[in-house]
């Protein structure tokens, strides 16, 4: 019991972190109708940025945290000028063709600056663990969980409980109408971009403790937030939260009891089935285009 308490743990990290680029995956999605595929690598950027940082400044990782949100967010920002404004008048599959090119660029770069060696970045509460009875918690699991969740919670309140997530989710509902009444349409599709990235990037910061960090660890992270969406339904913010957490205790929990390839298969086989017996994902799916 104890060891199925301890692997839930450390799937609700793994999940907590998953969530996070989902959230920003889905961000854009409802922002531009396309699929930004440099998700995932922008969390690879935000790993590097986080361990990079470390060198330069010896403070405790959740310090940094601010720092590499900050500067993925202009990442992000850059990301809608190359790779979304000159396209936008074109099919949604321009776009994410374009978004590839981005996540291959920073692949390239990565490597460049930093070759091909995993990296760390330092872990968000550095102590020792606590023992409860025969279960031990990882402080660093705990503050996965923590920052996760006060960023995704944060993130709710900026989109229902202010003027500018409003305009965000007008921008995001019906674009005509929201430059109709005088939202500047294009300045929220670049902050959905900038916030992506920011969540990408405190992800890549959450995770790089853990499992280090390569240039090519952005395609398997896109790959879990694409699942997640497809599970939790196409648009729906809590549902890549909740598809998130339950791809991370999934692979948590299974890959303990076998091994992550086995993990991994079962996780797409889990996709196909929810794919057949409820297509529109747990939470329903948004109304809008897909690429």
């Amino acid at each position: 019991m104890l060891t199925i308490l301890q692997l839930a743990l450390n799937g609700l990290a793994l999940g907590a972190a998953y969530a996070l680029v989902a959230l920003g995956f889905v961000l854009v999605l409802n922002a531009t109708g396309a699929v930004n595929f440099a998700q995932g690598d922008l969390v690879m950027a935000g790993g590097y940025a986080a361990a990079a940082l470390a060198t330069a400044l010896p403070v405790p990782g959740l310090a940094l945290l601010p720092i590499v949100m900050g500067a993925m967010a202009l990442l992000g920002i850059a990301v809608s000028a190359l790779a979304y404004f000159p396209l936008m008048r074109r099919p949604a599959t321009a776009v994410f063709v374009s978004t590839i090119a981005i996540g291959l660029v920073l692949q390239n770069a990565a490597l460049s600056l930093f070759g091909p060696e995993p990296r760390t970045a330092p872990p968000i509460w550095d102590s020792e663990p606590i023992r409860w009875g025969g279960l031990t918690l990882s402080h660093q699991a705990l503050a996965v969980i923590a920052v996760a969740a006060l960023l995704v919670c944060g993130q709710g309140w900026l989109l229902a409980r202010t003027r500018l997530g409003r305009s965000l989710r007008a921008t995001a509902q019906d674009r005509e109408m929201a430059a109709a009444l005088g939202i500047p349409i294009h300045a929220m599709v670049a902050l959905s971009f900038a916030l992506a990235a920011a969540l990408a990037g405190a992800a890549g910061a959450l995770l790089a403790n853990q499992f280090f960090v390569t240039p090519t660890a952005g395609g398997a992270l896109i790959l879990k937030a694409y699942i997640a969406v497809v599970i939790g339904g196409w648009g729906s913010l809590a549902g890549a939260v909740m598809g998130a957490l339950l791809v991370g205790l999934f692979e948590t929990v299974v890959a303990a009891e076998v091994s992550y390839t086995a993990a991994s298969a079962l996780l797409y086989a889990a996709l196909l089935l929810i794919l057949l017996v409820r297509p529109q994902g747990l939470f329903g799916e948004a109304a809008g285009r897909r690429a």
